[in-house]
């Protein structure tokens, strides 16, 4: 498996910073509280993945909400996030270094996030990275939510490399999964799942807390 990639692709939330728990409470509050499912946490956690919409369907069915009524909770429950999450906004430990050597390796980088692009946003104008990225894919850019492939080969076509010469960085084993069937080596960050979780996947090089683990600054060209 290639580790000399030409193109590094990022999911964000929990891969670059380290925001599960403050999604998982958001949706607890919206999910509990206002729409009445009466989930607990862990019931709450495992189905944080995809869109926003298709967290709805998978807990209350297909149809059970109109689209203006979607829209109306997906923007309510970011809101709650970004007010919750703001004053703890910061990149896991080693990834401003890792993006600036990368940047002067001329490694292209692009975001592969379920995220809408309000929340993208979020994160990369208040941290000041968007310089980064020469193409982000959100949730409003694909038809199929991970585990489907679309997000990651999307990216990797407006970058202009093949899906073979990219690294994905994921911390959800749907991610992965993702990453998987778009043909894709994987580096997973374990903010969230442990790495039990992902037994069943082949495509994946290292498992690391953090951007500080040496591994990750063997996936760049040797400087001579």
């Amino acid at each position: 498996m290639n580790i000399t990639p030409q193109a590094l692709i990022f999911d964000l939330n929990g891969t670059m910073i380290d925001d599960m728990h403050f999604h998982a409470k958001a949706w607890f509050q919206i999910l509990n509280n206002d729409l009445g499912a009466a989930l607990t946490w862990d019931e709450v956690k495992v189905q944080m993945y995809g869109k926003n919409s298709e967290v709805l369907d998978r807990i209350f069915g297909k149809g059970k909400f109109t689209v203006e009524q979607v829209q109306k909770l997906s923007v309510e429950k970011e809101r709650r996030y970004q007010q919750e999450y703001f004053p703890h906004l910061q990149l896991i430990a080693g990834l401003a270094n890792f993006l600036e050597n990368a940047r002067q390796a001329n490694i292209k980088m692009a975001i592969g996030s379920a995220a809408i692009p309000f929340n993208i946003d979020f994160v990369l104008d208040n941290l000041n990275i968007r310089h980064y990225f020469e193409a982000i894919v959100s949730a409003d850019d694909v038809t199929d939510s991970k585990p489907d492939p679309e997000t990651f080969l999307k990216a990797a076509q407006l970058l202009g490399v093949e899906p073979a010469n990219c690294v994905v960085f994921e911390d959800a084993p749907k991610g992965v999964e993702a990453a998987q069937n778009a043909g894709m080596a994987s580096v997973v960050l374990t903010t969230a799942h442990t790495q039990e979780e992902f037994s069943q996947y082949f495509n994946i090089l290292r498992f690391v807390q953090d951007y500080n683990n040496p591994f990750i600054a063997e996936l760049l060209p040797v400087r001579v």
